[in-house]
């Protein structure tokens, strides 16, 4: 079984998910500013959701946002998490995709899917039976055209004609396509057989939890048949957390915020998120981090999140936080903060040497304190020598 080579990265997953009683203005601000801070605390990817109904998914077009935050940030990288390939011709995609990549610098990345909301597909007159399928003919197809191919294509939904891009990949080689997978084989199937990446949008409910091993195995089994390239290192994992100081600090911080998003998740969103179990001390909050899906705590639970994880994969690349606003503003930016002061160096490793020079300092304090001193002694006393020595030298009353 392979190993992840290269070292853990960390980002977040903006669905996203607003109340619908509140600005959407100022939620789609507060989502530029979460990246904007991201950008400068260090973590490596942000990605932006595409839906078009229910009022609170409001984002219809991660692209046109995402050029928006490119222009505000400097280095990390900005991802699609997920372009509904079903409602777009996927030359659009592919064109669109390929100009944001070098606006950004090279800095874009493309996830798809099928669509997660059946609402929006009705708006669009798509039957959600053909949508998997409508979306595995057009990431072929874009993903031959990034390659640099020229296609041609007939499908019951769209044609390609000789189409071939004008630009090359910002990096020479390409871009990034990452393919959503939920609990079901199809997407490491279909990412092991194109050689794309996987992104695990169900990685700590306990169905996805249990199928991540499995999912792996399915994408190694279709990469050998294909001969296509896949890296543990490029596997994305998505989960929500909030951290504060302390356990009781964080579900207080949490304890309004969680009951608006559960009323979307349980009464509006068709998405199988919250556990069937029911509800825990009549807590959500609770609820989520018994069933494994939430860390609601500690920088400590949230590394031992992570580890969990990890283990039960086999090993991945990247953790993405699913951002939420279940803790106000100013906390929410907190939560962040502190999970790049204490979490990403725990994986990272950035501290090793500082530790090591610490661990050794202590060592060798022993020895080198009674030194110090005796070497303070020492000049006190050549001082005093150089003082006597001095004929001017005249000692004020009391010395």
């Amino acid at each position: 079984m392979s190993k992840p080579t290269g070292r853990m990265k960390f980002g977040t997953f903006i669905s996203p998910v607003h109340s619908s009683r509140k600005s959407p203005t100022l939620a789609l601000q507060r989502d530029v500013e979460l990246i904007e801070h991201m950008d400068r605390l260090g973590f490596d990817e942000a990605w932006m959701g595409e839906h078009h109904s229910t009022g609170w998914e409001f984002v219809a077009s991660p692209d046109v946002f995402l050029s928006y935050v490119a222009a505000r940030t400097t280095r990390i990288k900005l991802g699609a998490g997920v372009v509904s390939l079903p409602y777009h011709h996927p030359f659009n995609v592919a064109e669109r995709f390929m100009m944001l990549d070098h606006l950004s610098h090279g800095r874009i990345m493309l996830g798809v899917g099928p669509g997660a909301l059946p609402y929006d597909a009705e708006a669009m007159g798509i039957s959600t039976l053909n949508t998997r399928e409508m979306m595995e003919q057009s990431v072929e197809a874009i993903m031959a055209l990034i390659r640099g191919e020229r296609v041609t294509m007939k499908t019951d939904w769209f044609e390609l004609n000789g189409a071939a891009l004008q630009l090359k990949p910002y990096n020479g080689k390409d871009i990034d396509v990452a393919i959503a997978a939920t609990i079901s084989p199809n997407g490491p199937r279909l990412a092991g057989r194109l050689g794309a990446t996987l992104l695990s949008m169900n990685a700590t409910q306990q169905a996805g939890f249990n199928v991540l091993a499995e999912h792996w195995d399915i994408m190694e089994e279709q990469a050998e048949r294909y001969g296509t390239p896949v890296s543990r290192d490029q596997w994305r994992m998505v989960g929500p957390m909030y951290i504060a100081e302390t356990e009781e600090q964080a579900y207080a911080d949490v304890e309004q915020g969680i009951q608006e998003w559960a009323y979307y998740m349980k009464d509006v969103s068709t998405l199988p998120i919250l556990p069937a179990s029911g509800l825990v001390d009549g807590s959500w909050a609770k609820t989520l981090v018994a069933s494994g899906f939430a860390i609601i705590g500690t920088p400590q639970m949230a590394i031992a999140q992570i580890e969990r994880l990890y283990e039960q994969a086999g090993g991945f690349g990247t953790y993405l936080l699913w951002a939420h606003e279940w803790a106000n503003r100013v906390n929410t930016l907190k939560s962040y903060e502190l999970f790049a002061n204490e979490v990403i160096p725990h994986f990272t490793g950035s501290t090793e040497w500082m530790i090591k020079a610490e661990e050794y300092a202590i060592q060798r304090r022993p020895d080198l304190t009674p030194g110090v001193a005796a070497a303070r002694e020492k000049a006190r006393q050549q001082f005093a020598d150089e003082r006597a020595a001095d004929p001017n030298y005249k000692p004020k009353s009391g010395e």
